[in-house]
């Protein structure tokens, strides 16, 4: 098994010192480059760049510059996406993101994660968990997303929260670890009228 098969399937896999995986991440972080270097106005080439990164996007998106990624092929985004500066997207693992979320600036999407045992850390270990994130989603600036979490649609994420477990629909979460504040209401709809 190859340590991207091992990657797929949850496992403990060598993301350091793996020939394939150093070169996938490299041939990625060059298209980063060349996304985050393309002129703001150059709305063609932005839109390129990412159909090139991703696997899967859907149509209407923005992604401000700079934003940063792994691999790119493990990343689904929706339809009506918007994500500010600095987004992050560490994705060793698939990371499926629904349709009209909005992502605030400084956030990051993790799925990998080293181990708690030094040793198989000092050997490069490390292991990768899939990211869902809902439809109708928004999260705040400054938030991080976990290995293995999974956020349900219409949740909002406070800015700052750190999302350790999944998050349920129709609510709003916060806090380091993220949790459940209380349920979105019709009452929240009467608010900013």
């Amino acid at each position: 098994m190859t340590e991207k098969e091992k990657a797929k399937a949850g496992l403990l896999y060598n993301n350091n010192h793996d020939p394939q995986l150093i070169k996938e991440r490299t041939e990625c972080k060059k298209i980063c480059r060349k996304y985050n270097l393309l002129e703001i106005d150059d709305f063609e080439g932005r839109e390129a760049t990412i159909r090139e990164l991703f696997s899967k996007i859907g149509k209407d998106f923005v992604i401000e510059q700079p934003m940063y990624c792994d691999y790119g092929y493990n990343i689904e985004i929706g339809d009506h996406f918007f994500s500010n500066h600095n987004l992050v997207i560490l994705d060793e693992a698939k990371v499926t993101i629904g349709d009209y979320v909005f992502i605030g600036p400084d956030c990051g999407i993790y799925t990998a994660g080293h181990p708690l045992d030094v040793e198989q850390r000092n050997e490069g270990l490390e292991y990768a968990y899939p990211i869902t994130i809902g439809h109708n989603v928004w999260l705040g600036g400054g938030v991080k997303i976990m290995p293995g979490v999974a956020i349900g649609d219409n949740t909002v994420i406070a800015s700052g929260s750190i999302v350790t477990k999944s998050i349920p629909s129709n609510v709003l979460a916060g806090g380091v670890p993220c949790k459940v504040i209380r349920e979105i209401t019709e009452a929240d709809k009467e608010k900013y009228k």
